[in-house]
This record gives structure tokens, C-alpha cells and sequence, in this order.
């Protein structure tokens, strides 16, 4: 099953870096990529693709939505489900149900694929201190200023739990 999920990966992968990517809309490469997992019988691969799928449907479908999702839109919604994943495999863990918790773990992986590449700490840090110092934050009360900025230029780069420790961090500093 692991070796299945890694193969769709590095599928993803190839896509992504691939400028055919770049011409294919999103939706139209998630269908494909649940075409290859499903020829390849990869069921953690096509649960995790279908769940995206409902997802970015129920977002189309929301009351006021438009008919097509913005690249941000899009971006929101992988982090929602793979956050969702890790949440849950986090709380089977913390329960000892490791078979329930390496399911999730493994579709938060290929959710992931979509993702942009994460940055490090130490890059998230660059980017916060050159914040602050770009809108003269002075204290916990600029929080919120320096949070929206950050978490803008960071879109799908970085967690907003890691941004919000590192600004706490930096502001009291």
C-alpha cells in the first residue's frame, strides 16, 4: 500500500515541477491522479483524492461561491485536509490506535503532493523579522498586523501555528 502512495507521489511530483502542470487546472489533474491511483489499485491514494475532490465541490457548491475556486481557494482547502489528517492521526496516537493513525498519515501525505514545498523554521523566522520590521510592530498589540502579512506572503508555505509562535516570539523579544 506505502509503495503504491509513494509511487503517486512522485507522480504529483513529476507534475508539479513539470510545466504541463501549469497548463492543466487543478481539478483536472486531481482526476488524473485518481485515474493513476485507481488502475493502480492504491486505496489510501484514491480516498485521499476523493476527500479533496468532495471538498473543493462543497466549496463550489457553498451558497455565494463562485463556479471556479481561486489558486488560493484551492491552496486553503489541501491545507484543510491535510491538517484534518494530521489532527486525527495526532488524537489515534495519543490514543494508541497507530492502525487507524498511519492511514491517516499516509493520505496526508499525498494531499500533500499538491502543496507548495514547505520552508524551514529559520525562513519563516526571515520572513516574520522582515515584516516586523517592515510595519514597525512593536508589541503583542501588532500581532494581528504582522500575522495577516506574514501569513499572505507565506500562503501554503507554512502553518499558521508555526507563523503565530514565531511572531509571538519575535514581538516579545
Amino acid at each position: 500500500m506505502f509503495r503504491d502512495s509513494q509511487a503517486i507521489g512522485n507522480l504529483f511530483y513529476s507534475y508539479i515541477c513539470n510545466s504541463k502542470f501549469d497548463k492543466m487546472s487543478f481539478q483536472k489533474e486531481l482526476m488524473e491522479q485518481m485515474k493513476a491511483a485507481m488502475k493502480s489499485k492504491d486505496t489510501v491514494a484514491l480516498q485521499a483524492l476523493r476527500a479533496v475532490k468532495s471538498a473543493i465541490l462543497l466549496a463550489k457548491t457553498e451558497t455565494g461561491a463562485v463556479t471556479e475556486l481561486t489558486e488560493d481557494q484551492e491552496l486553503k482547502i489541501l491545507q484543510k485536509q491535510v491538517k484534518q489528517r494530521k489532527d486525527s492521526a495526532a488524537i489515534f496516537i495519543e490514543q494508541g490506535r497507530q492502525d487507524l493513525a498511519d492511514p491517516e498519515l499516509l493520505e496526508a501525505k499525498v494531499i500533500e503532493q499538491f502543496l507548495p514545498e514547505a520552508l524551514s523554521e529559520e525562513e519563516v523566522e526571515k520572513v516574520v523579522l522582515a515584516v516586523i520590521e517592515k510595519t514597525g510592530a512593536a508589541g503583542m498589540k501588532d500581532m494581528g498586523k504582522v500575522m495577516g502579512m506574514v501569513s499572505k506572503e507565506l500562503a501554503g508555505q507554512a502553518d499558521g501555528k508555526t507563523i503565530s509562535t514565531l511572531v509571538k516570539k519575535n514581538l516579545m523579544n
